[in-house]
Order: C-alpha cells, then sequence, then structure tokens
C-alpha cells in the first residue's frame, strides 16, 4: 500500500509539472490572438506560428491526459487492495470461533458508507472513439460475466413473508458447477445468506457514464429501471423521469406507488450505482 500511494503521489506531481510547463505555451497562443486582434489581419506568419503552437498544445494535453490515465489506474489499484483486504478482515470473523458475533451495523451509518460508494465510483473515462464497456452505466453485463466476491449486486429473494424483493447484497461466492451465488444482504452483516441463480442476479454499474461524452450509456426517459430506494437497501419497479444531464448528476425516478392517484410517486433522485435494468418489463 505504502508503495502505491508514493507512486500516486509521484504521478500527481508529474501532472503539475506536466500542466506548469505547458501554460507558457498556452499564453503564447492567447498573446497571439490579441496580437492578430489588434492588427486586424491573420498574415501567413500568423497562421504559421498558431499551427506550431497549436501543435505543442496538443501534445503538452496528450502528455497530461497520459500521466492522468496511470493515475487513475493507481488510484484503482489502491481501491481493489482496500477492498481484498476488506474482505479477508470480514470472512476471518465470520470463520472465527472465538471471536463473539459481529454487531449490525447501525442503519445511519450504512446508509453514509452507500452514499459513499455511490459518489466514489469512478467515471468512465474513454479514449477517442471508445465506447463505453459492460456496467458502465446503463451497459448490461456480457452474458458470460460472473461477479467477483466482495462485488455489491441486486439479488431477488424472498422476504419472511413470502413475497419476493429485489435487495442490495454483496457477493460470497459463486459456483461454476452449480451455476449459482451465494450473497449476503448488505442489511443484515452477514445474517442471512441466500443461494441464488444467476437469473436472481444482477450486477451493479462499475463505472458512471458521462452524460456529455457517452450518452447512449444512460438509461432514457420512461424507462423501466430497478432502482434503490432513498434511505433503504431494497430495489423498487421506476420509471426514469430525467437522467443525469452532468458527470456528478443523480437519476430523478418515479416509484411504482399505489397510494398516489397516477400509480407513481414524486420524482426522488438515485444515484447512478443504484439504477438497474428491470428484468420483468410488464407493468404490474
Amino acid at each position: 500500500m505504502a508503495t502505491l500511494l508514493t507512486e500516486l503521489h509521484q504521478l500527481i506531481k508529474q501532472t503539475q509539472e506536466e500542466r506548469s510547463r505547458s501554460e507558457h505555451n498556452l499564453l503564447n497562443i492567447q498573446k497571439t490572438h490579441e496580437r492578430m486582434q489588434t492588427e486586424n489581419k491573420t498574415s501567413p506568419y500568423y497562421r504559421t506560428k498558431l499551427r506550431g503552437l497549436y501543435t505543442t498544445a496538443r501534445a503538452d494535453a496528450e502528455a497530461e491526459c497520459s500521466i492522468l490515465r496511470h493515475a487513475l489506474d493507481k488510484i484503482a489499484e489502491i481501491k481493489s487492495l482496500l477492498e481484498e483486504r476488506r474482505i479477508a478482515a470480514k470472512m476471518a470473523g465470520v470463520n472465527s470461533d472465538n471471536d463473539p458475533p459481529r454487531k449490525t451495523m447501525r442503519r445511519g451509518v450504512l446508509m453514509t458508507l452507500l452514499q459513499q460508494s455511490a459518489m466514489t465510483l469512478p467515471l468512465w473515462i474513454g479514449k477517442p472513439g471508445d465506447s463505453p464497456p459492460p456496467l458502465c452505466g446503463a451497459m448490461p453485463a456480457s452474458s458470460d460475466y460472473v461477479a467477483k466476491q466482495g462485488d455489491k449486486v441486486a439479488a431477488r429473494v424472498k422476504a419472511v413473508d413470502g413475497d419476493e424483493q429485489w435487495i442490495l447484497a454483496e457477493v460470497v461466492s459463486y459456483s461454476h458447477s452449480a451455476n449459482k451465488y451465494e450473497v449476503d444482504d448488505i442489511d443484515e452483516e452477514g445474517k442471512e445468506r441466500h443461494t441464488l441463480s444467476r437469473r436472481r442476479i444482477i450486477p451493479l454499474p462499475q463505472w458512471k457514464a458521462n452524460p456529455e461524452t457517452d450518452p447512449e450509456a444512460l438509461f432514457s426517459k420512461d424507462q423501466l429501471v430497478l432502482a434503490l430506494y432513498p434511505q433503504t437497501t431494497c430495489f423498487y419497479r421506476a420509471l426514469i423521469h430525467t437522467h443525469p444531464h452532468r458527470p456528478q448528476d443523480d437519476y430523478s425516478v418515479l416509484f411504482e406507488d399505489t397510494s398516489y392517484a397516477d400509480g407513481y410517486s414524486p420524482p426522488l433522485n438515485v444515484a447512478q450505482r443504484y439504477v438497474v435494468a428491470c428484468k420483468e418489463n410488464k407493468k404490474k
């Protein structure tokens, strides 16, 4: 971890150094345009000069972009290592016979963690011409995709009253021979474990989609989805009211609710992290 953090620090320093180095060239571009406006002409000299300045500016921007991508990759490595440690600590607690039972997490703490998870979901930043990958925003997982241990998913389980519901769960394991997952209800901290077939699992997005560059990776208005109801750990059917307009924006959704005259709740905000395609297309 210390090595990764040191490498990230160096990349951040390189980014700032690259940005500072390119500022002189950007200032030259600005001054050249100001001279052209003052002289009210575009001579071959200025055209040639600007062409060279813009070529340099593009090269500088690409160099800075490359460093930033390396930094993002390093952050992903750090988050992955932290997740591995969290899972290892959790499994050690589950498998230990000597330790006392773990207490259920307070709901306020859990809700805060879910919000943080949504806010820190990485934004997909592709290169020019790249298409959003599977599990970016509304993009579905590939047909052979298997969620990893520790991944958060929407899981369809039977409730105490016998009804079925979609809950937020964490993958414990996957059996290729049985084609089934073992998942923990995120709200029960390991007290409630379910064995479910693949069709009862929907992986959550691994990246946020950028509305400005990849609008096709967002759910469209009036599309039927499953969305995590605010301050709960359950997914319910909803219609997209408005989709995000900026990377940091949430969806606005209308939950199915028979207590309202039109059958839907007022618009509520739900983060991209917790909105997935609804497998049941027909309205109940």
